[in-house]
């Protein structure tokens, strides 16, 4: 069926390009290297992470997860990045959902239990959707997080992201349905 409108951006916006190193300070963001499979499992082996992102993962598994990333970075569907510093993985970070079309990319992350308190996950969230909507060309960046975890409330609105409301029902976790607290910035709100 005919679009009545043109794509925001048009196929091959990412796929031709290599992902790129976001350097962020003392932090960067970073493609998954073959190497991070045991931190990626580690991670998934954390109740805190475990809990909000509602899986597990084997360091078999991991590897997979890995790849995953790059191709859904050749499929233009998603995009993700180890948030790292020297001494190695810090979290993650993903256009979890990417639409070129409409010009929006939903973003998730997570950050290891020795680099909380850093404020590593909103300075991610500032650097990737800087990114996004500088280097990439989106309208809109949003996220969504479970109404029962105040700590990613407050990486969202730290990076800028205001709340836009809740949507009921959302999300199944491993104690039931949440309601989710949907959070945006369009491309041209102010940076933080």
């Amino acid at each position: 069926m005919p679009r009545l409108i043109n794509a925001v951006l048009p196929p091959g916006t990412v796929a031709r390009r290599p992902q790129p190193v976001l350097e962020l300070g003392d932090i960067f963001l970073r493609p998954w290297r073959a190497g991070d499979a045991e931190a990626v499992a580690a991670a998934y082996d954390d109740p805190g992470i475990r809990r909000w992102h509602a899986r597990s993962m084997s360091p078999e598994e991991a590897p997979g997860w890995i790849g995953e990333w790059r191709e859904r970075w050749n499929a233009e569907s998603g995009a993700g990045w180890a948030v790292a510093d020297e001494s190695g993985v810090l979290g993650q970070i993903a256009l979890r959902r990417l639409s070129l079309a409409d010009g929006v990319a939903v973003i998730s992350y997570w950050v290891l239990p020795a680099a909380r308190g850093r404020r590593v996950a909103a300075r991610a969230l500032v650097g990737l959707s800087a990114w996004a909507f500088d280097e990439l060309g989106l309208q809109r960046v949003e996220l969504s997080h479970s109404v029962g975890n105040p700590a990613s409330c407050a990486v969202a609105e730290r990076a800028g992201f205001p709340l836009e409301g809740t949507k009921r029902g959302e999300a199944l976790h491993t104690d039931g349905w949440h309601d989710m607290h949907l959070h945006a910035r369009l491309a041209a709100d102010p940076r933080p």
